[in-house]
């Protein structure tokens, strides 16, 4: 599980009702008509947005930001140099039955064009593509958290005036128009708790998620177009140790790096 998520939704949260509990006001934020206005109603206008199939798994989109995601990019650039010390040594045609074994459909499928001969440009085309594909989809679903996170406050202001319709429609009891106007106020601050404590960090944490395997992919395409190319190992670990942080670097550039 990813803590910094946990910390930052519960820490959030925490800190709203921390200032709203040394404020008296903890009770005064609690309203279901508002609850229904603010989130039901922006929720089913994603309906309207998207289709139905995304309005639904958007739930399951958003619990991604709670997961680890690890690309394995230190193992990524291991993996290479290995299969391109092969190829130098013994020809592209001995990767053939290694990469049978490749867990990783983009790589293995890479390669697999390297051994059937395929032109590098051809290579690049083709994996590019499926990159950007891939991108493409998980900035769909990025973009369906962003259009929640701009309905939101919409809806919020929404309540508000029609909270505030109700109590000027009632005027004669001025008893009752500070507690009319707080409850109107109740669906503002719901929109812009969704929106800025909810939405912008989910969609802010699925783009940062989505670098990550996109620059994972971009390693593995370099990595096979290097050894279609038939370049020196060396050259391909250290075009490869580029993507990595300082630390992962000098954990393998001994291995990779070896003379």
């Amino acid at each position: 599980m990813d803590i910094a998520s946990l910390i930052g939704l519960m820490g959030g949260l925490g800190i709203v009702i921390l200032a709203a509990v040394m404020g008296g006001s903890l009770g005064g934020l609690i309203d279901i008509p508002s609850v229904l206005i603010t989130g039901g109603g922006s929720y089913l206008c994603l309906y309207l947005t998207y289709p139905m199939s995304y309005a639904v798994g958007i739930f399951s989109v958003m619990g991604r930001v709670f997961k680890t995601f690890d690309f394995g990019e230190a193992a990524i650039v291991q993996k290479l140099v290995s299969f391109s010390e092969k190829a130098r040594r013994e020809g592209i045609l001995a990767l053939e039955e290694e990469i049978q074994d490749l867990d990783d459909d983009f790589m293995r499928n890479g390669l697999r064009l390297v051994v059937d001969g395929t032109d590098g440009e051809v290579i690049r085309a083709l994996m590019e593509n499926e990159i950007n594909q891939m991108e493409g989809r998980h900035n769909s679903w990025i973009s369906l958290v962003n259009a929640w996170a701009t309905l939101a406050p919409g809806f919020g202001m929404l309540g508000t005036v029609m909270g505030l319709i109700g109590m000027l429609s009632n005027l004669a009891d001025k008893s009752s128009l500070g507690p009319n106007m707080a409850v109107a106020l109740v669906t503002t601050l719901y929109g812009s708790m969704m929106q800025n404590w909810l939405f912008v960090p989910i969609s802010t944490k699925l783009s940062y998620q989505n670098g990550l395997e996109a620059k994972a992919r971009e390693m593995v395409l370099e990595g096979v177009l290097s050894i279609q190319a038939g370049d020196n190992p060396r050259i391909l670990a250290q075009k490869l140790m580029t993507y990595l942080s300082p630390k992962d670097r000098k954990l393998i550039e001994a291995d990779v790096l070896k003379d």
